[in-house]
């Protein structure tokens, strides 16, 4: 039997998440406010993170949304 596969989960920094999104600071946290962008998580007192998984489906959602829109 073959062996599973096993990716490891990816924590993205905020300052990553921008750069993938092209979203500043104050507007990542707007959309997240609004339920338009994924939920951060903890990492510490004044630490947070997004999964890279999150931000990937959340920039493919936005692909998928303006093929539809155009």
């Amino acid at each position: 039997m073959a062996a599973a596969v096993h990716s490891p989960q990816v924590i993205l920094r905020r300052i990553q998440v921008q750069a993938r999104t092209g979203i500043s600071r104050s507007g990542i946290y707007q959309k997240m406010a609004d339920g338009e962008f994924p939920k951060s998580i903890s990492l510490g007192p004044r630490a947070v993170g997004w999964l890279e998984s999150s931000i990937d489906a959340w920039i493919l959602s936005r692909i998928e949304l303006s093929k539809q829109e155009a």
